[in-house]
């Protein structure tokens, strides 16, 4: 089972709940930060986005934005990751 109780019996070695920060970057573009902040605030719906670091690249063609929010759960994590690599605008999430 790959669902949500997979997910409960496998070793993590986080404590939950606990604050999680998650960096997504992509291109440098209109729309991008809010984009990445409506699929946290879907998975995290308590996370504060005043509290979203953006950091542009040094050439400024990319943008990364780190969110940390309270995880409750590897579901939650892994569901937020899932949606998030696949979303268009993203390149990278760490």
């Amino acid at each position: 089972m790959a669902d949500e109780q997979g997910a409960r019996t496998r070793q993590s070695l986080l404590e939950f709940p606990c604050d999680f920060p998650i960096k997504v970057m992509g291109a440098r573009v209109d729309g991008f930060a809010q984009a990445v902040i409506e699929v946290v605030l879907r998975h995290a719906p308590d996370f504060d986005p005043a509290g979203a670091e953006m950091r542009p690249s040094s050439k400024g063609n990319y943008l990364a934005v780190t969110c940390t929010f309270r995880a409750v759960s590897q579901f939650q994590v892994d569901s937020m990751y899932r949606e998030l690599t696949a979303h268009p605008m993203v390149k990278v999430v760490l």
